[in-house]
């Protein structure tokens, strides 16, 4: 006699049995357990060896678990009678269709993705690894993370792009365009995909229209500059940290988080820990401290501060709190007050103004510069190879540096001056060739 959904939800397991099997036909059963539990198994035979197929739990309508209906678990016998017929194991074929489905997902984008990320993200900046992939979850994930990588074409990672173009995200989309090709490059090193499609976009998006920072690049704009940071009525602190910039030409960071145990005033040096530098972890870990040669009139501000704040450990504190420096928006807020809008002068644009005048001015040799912003070498054995740090020569071109924007404060430049010979050599002209 065959089931109906009256007698499945019905039915009842005694306490004193294991179970209670009910037949419907065709080696269709509905397994009852004590605990109230019911299961649709099928039973068949294959190679002369008695077999049974779970097809799913029985359940009433309305719940919220899965469940398969009688109709559903008699189709589902019908299906693996096909499938015996053409001389397939229904369990075999399971067990096979599982793995297929788990090697998918295992090569699928966003599971590549998820595992380059896992692989590198030691060797990256914290802030950098979590950016990463904050990034693939927002734009990438939701439209192409699902694919397995093989099947994702060049049209299709561009369609997914254009999404991100059509927000206005234009510098998202391609830097999403370039963590993508990574992506694809790990795919083919670990055999999940043979090409990578995202250099075929090269041209495709929207180009990007860089903005630098803003910056006083002559000599005029530089006067006014330092005359207008003198003239400050704000703190000390803040003035002596945009002369600072000015004078020493680092990472407004760098110089915000200066250190009075990194200052030493009598050798007129200033070093800053690799960990606090620009680099990558392995730089950070393993690299050489950034060496920062004082000029005079950098020495006579530091210790006009140390009264101020040596009882702490940042020069620049926190007008809140000691244990904390002081906010990156203070310098570009005293600069608001002074009259600069954020398209006229940043704080970074300190460093710009240092490298163009220098050059220009100056006529100073770009790698003595170059060194002294900390800037990479460039080619790919450059950094590896070329150590020089012109020690000499940057001690030099910093105190010509301070005298220069003294110069100019004053109306008196000290560049006019004529270069006199100090122990059998022309000072200056060790970085001016």
């Amino acid at each position: 006699m065959l089931l109906t959904d009256v007698t499945c939800r019905n039915s009842a397991c005694p306490a004193d049995k294991a179970r209670v099997r009910l037949n419907d036909g065709g080696g269709l059963y509905l397994e009852v357990a004590p605990n109230g539990s019911r299961r649709w198994f099928w039973k068949y035979y294959f190679g002369g060896k008695e077999k049974r197929l779970a097809l799913g739990h029985y359940t009433e309508a309305g719940s919220k678990k899965v469940s398969v209906s009688l109709k559903d678990a008699r189709e589902a016998r019908d299906d693996a009678r096909k499938l015996l017929r053409n001389g397939t194991d229904p369990t075999q074929k399971r067990q096979l269709d599982k793995l297929t489905r788990q090697a998918v997902a295992g090569i699928t984008f966003e599971a590549v993705a998820r595992e380059l990320h896992a692989t590198k993200h030691s060797g990256w900046s914290p802030r950098y690894a979590a950016r990463w992939i904050e990034r693939m979850e927002k734009d990438l994930f939701p439209w192409i993370g699902s694919l397995p990588l093989q099947d994702i074409t060049a049209p299709l990672l561009l369609h997914t792009l254009r999404r991100i173009e059509n927000r206005g995200a234009h510098e998202t989309a391609h830097t999403l365009r370039q963590t993508a090709g990574q992506v694809f490059r790990y795919g083919i090193a670990t055999g999940r995909c043979e090409r990578n499609p995202a250099p075929d976009l090269h041209g495709a998006l929207k180009p990007i229209v860089v903005k630098h920072m803003a910056a006083v690049l002559d000599p005029s704009g530089a006067t006014a500059l330092m005359r207008a940071i003198v003239a400050y009525e704000g703190q000390p602190l803040t003035r002596a940290a945009l002369e600072l910039s000015a004078l020493l030409f680092q990472r407004p960071g760098n110089i915000r988080q200066m250190e009075w145990s990194e200052v030493d005033l009598d050798k007129a040096l200033w070093t800053i820990p690799a960990a606090k530098m620009k680099r990558t972890v392995h730089g950070k870990v393993n690299g050489r401290p950034h060496l920062v040669p004082l000029a005079k009139r950098a020495v006579a501000i530091l210790r006009e501060l140390h009264p101020l704040s040596r009882h702490g450990r940042y020069v620049f504190p926190s007008l809140l709190t000691g244990e904390r420096c002081m906010s990156e928006n203070t310098l570009r807020t005293a600069l608001r007050r002074m009259g600069y809008t954020n398209d006229e002068m940043t704080p970074h644009g300190f460093r710009a103004m240092a490298r163009t005048i220098l050059v220009e001015q100056l006529n100073v040799n770009p790698d003595v510069i170059e060194a002294q912003l900390a800037h990479g070498k460039s080619g790919p054995l450059g950094a590896a190879y070329d150590r020089a740090e012109f020690m000499a020569q940057r001690r030099a071109m910093m105190q010509q540096w301070a005298d220069y924007l003294e110069g100019l404060r004053t109306g008196r430049p000290e560049t006019d001056k004529p270069r006199t010979r100090r122990r059998g050599r022309i000072v200056g002209a060790d970085f001016a060739r």
